[in-house]
């Protein structure tokens, strides 16, 4: 049981904060019945509780869950209920006023927040109900320091005359969970563009896909780019894993490139994402960068993925 991730979950005050902001504005003491979809130690079930919440279901697959029914006993949540399984498994009636599932990764959808909110949206939650988060939008923005492709490339000096090219390609498929600030950004990060947006209210699919694209104003050299998501948990209530934004547990993403694209003022540089997230296979994530050059001739095309950095 990796309680040490729980730890840092409780020591997540923006987040926790916005969190209990958010159910704080719907819940009605007395009456609101709360299902609160991977509850881990019990937090945002006891945050209803004491909220007035007239009763609270708190689903949790993982082993976590013992910690969670002995916290419920200690703050005497009487009208707590912990379900030891993933709310996709149960099979009884629940009527729901608030859904709120806290499952969101450094990749948004990594804990595949999607599929279990469309299920228990679907057989738990009451007409009118309300659901919390409401949406995720996904951003991505050029990354033109250097920092993080000089620790990625350290092959290239390993030395001993041995060529490690096999181990460079696959360092540079994978995705790298890294804290960056807006100056490792093209722009600083305010030309990021929004490249995926989920309506959390309704039926969505678990497979994303999007691009994005800059003409450059200035030469630039490009390593890679950043991810990062916004979260809107009930409208004026908000998450965001952004550089800059007030930090969280979470970080961004950097995705790599295979080399720098040295784009020119009036280039063109377009990035398309797409990703795969189940419970049974995992999360899958691949990316292609084109660099074109002023009316339209492509320069350089980066394809990678996921798949192709990880040891068979």
């Amino acid at each position: 049981m990796r309680i040490e991730y729980h730890r840092t979950l409780i020591a997540d005050r923006v987040r926790n904060a916005a969190l209990y902001k958010a159910l704080q504005r719907v819940i009605v003491p007395g009456k609101s019945v709360v299902a609160d979809v991977g509850a881990g130690t019990g937090l945002l079930g006891l945050m209803a509780a004491k909220l007035g919440a007239k009763d609270v279901y708190l689903f949790e697959a993982g082993e976590v869950a013992g910690v969670a029914g002995q916290m419920l006993k200690a703050n005497k949540a009487r009208n707590c209920h912990l379900i030891p399984c993933h709310s996709t498994e149960f099979a009884d009636k629940l009527q729901a006023d608030v859904i709120v599932s806290e499952t969101l990764g450094n990749y948004a959808f990594e804990e595949n927040i999607i599929d279990t909110l469309n299920d228990a949206r679907a057989r738990f939650l009451k007409p009118g109900g309300i659901v919390i988060p409401q949406s995720v939008e996904q951003f991505v923005a050029p990354v033109i320091s250097d920092r993080i492709h000089r620790e990625l490339t350290v092959w290239d000096g390993a030395g001993f005359d041995i060529d490690f090219a096999a181990a460079r390609t696959m360092s540079l498929n994978n995705v790298y969970v890294r804290a960056l600030k807006p100056a490792d950004l093209f722009e600083a990060g305010k030309s990021a563009k929004s490249w995926d947006r989920v309506d959390l209210t309704k039926p969505a699919k678990s497979s994303r896909k999007g691009e994005a694209a800059w003409t450059m104003k200035a030469e630039a050299r490009i390593y890679g780019f950043a991810v990062w998501w916004e979260v809107s948990l009930i409208d004026g209530v908000t998450l965001s894993t952004a550089p800059g934004a007030p930090a969280t547990h979470w970080e961004q993403l950097y995705f790599p490139l295979m080399a720098p694209i040295e784009a020119k003022a009036g280039d063109s540089v377009t990035i398309s994402l797409r990703s795969r997230s189940s419970e049974a296979a995992g999360t899958h994530l691949g990316w292609t960068a084109v660099h074109s050059a002023r009316g339209g001739k492509v320069i350089a095309r980066h394809a990678h993925d996921l798949d192709k950095g990880w040891i068979p």
